[in-house]
């Protein structure tokens, strides 16, 4: 098998592609040939032991990634040889091939494109956790939502319209908007040039988003929340900036409004039950047309350290998938 490995700290560049002995599933495992993997924000941090898991050295990363079973350990009698499935194993992803629990391994329902799977679960199962159960968003409110082009962004625009809300897709340049308008955004705000307050009470007719999704934080942050609505929810889902905000308390109080944190890695732990049956709604509405993946590019999985580049030019739309042949 091939595989990238993270030998130390010091970012991608340190990244080497290794051919590697093909690994053997112990009991409870699978092992997965692996069709495409995905490229979040935590690629990025978790090569520079930023992120707030730590695996230890060396690992493949690669967190998401779909493909098919081509070996089963004793005792896994869910999954067979030859199935499609996805996995959010943490690391891994970035290989030919990647040896999985099997409590971490998802089958994909007929038709579903192994592609869009290996995009699918990280950004929307984060987003309908962040949208539908700890903003407990209802149809006709208002959802601002920043960093709108990116994989979180698009998943929680279309999530919303699932829902029946109205989104304004708030992003950096006015081609990002048009892609968020060709989602289905009813409204747009381009945050660098747009004056944010302004623009967000000209849109809500001064009563502002009922509902803000923030993968984004720093400097944002502040005028976004002195706009929110009454009894808002601001969704604290990331700081893709850099900086995380420091707000002044009393905005909270005299809005009436919550700051709410999103963690799905640990909701996926803490509550299987609940996680399993949101992935359930998001793969009905996949099959209904109403969610699907926005791919940037596809890269051959070789490729990864230009994959890694595009990311860090922020100019990515959606997901960049890193695909073997």
């Amino acid at each position: 098998m091939t595989a990238w490995l993270c030998e130390s700290l010091d970012g991608i560049g340190a990244m080497r592609m290794h051919t590697l002995p093909l690994p053997v599933p112990k009991a409870g495992e699978v092992r997965i040939a692996v069709r495409a993997a995905s490229l979040n924000f935590p690629d990025l941090l978790i090569v520079e032991g930023k992120y707030q898991f730590k695996p230890p050295l060396p690992f493949v990363p690669g967190a998401e990634f779909s493909g098919t079973v081509d070996a089963v350990g004793d005792g896994v009698t869910h999954l067979r040889v030859g199935q499609p499935v996805a996995a959010i194993a943490g690391t891994g992803g970035f290989a030919s091939h990647a040896i999985v629990e099997a409590g971490r391994v998802l089958p994909l329902p007929p038709g579903f494109d192994l592609e869009d799977a290996a995009a699918f679960a990280f950004t929307y199962g984060t987003s309908h956790h962040a949208l539908v159960d700890r903003a407990a968003l209802r149809a006709g409110e208002t959802v601002l939502v920043l960093g709108a082009a990116g994989g979180v962004g698009t998943a929680a625009l279309q999530i919303a319209k699932a829902v029946g809300a109205r989104v304004i897709a708030a992003a950096s340049s006015d081609e990002k908007c048009a892609l968020c308008t060709a989602l289905g955004a009813d409204a747009t705000l381009n945050y660098s040039r747009d004056n944010v307050r302004e623009t967000l009470k000209a849109l809500t007719g001064g009563k502002g988003p009922d509902v803000v999704y923030d993968p984004v934080g720093g400097d944002l942050a502040e005028p976004v929340f002195r706009s929110i609505a009454w009894r808002g929810r601001y969704l604290v889902v990331g700081f893709a900036m850099g900086g995380i905000p420091a707000l002044p308390w009393n905005l909270a109080l005299l809005k009436g409004a919550s700051i709410v944190g999103v963690f799905w890695g640990d909701f996926v732990k803490r509550e299987p039950q609940a996680s399993a049956a949101a992935l359930g709604q998001l793969a009905q509405w996949y099959a209904e047309g109403k969610i699907k993946p926005v791919i940037d590019q596809r890269l051959p999985m070789a490729e990864l350290p230009a994959a890694y580049a595009r990311m860090g030019t922020r100019q990515v739309r959606g997901k960049l998938l890193l695909v073997n042949a």
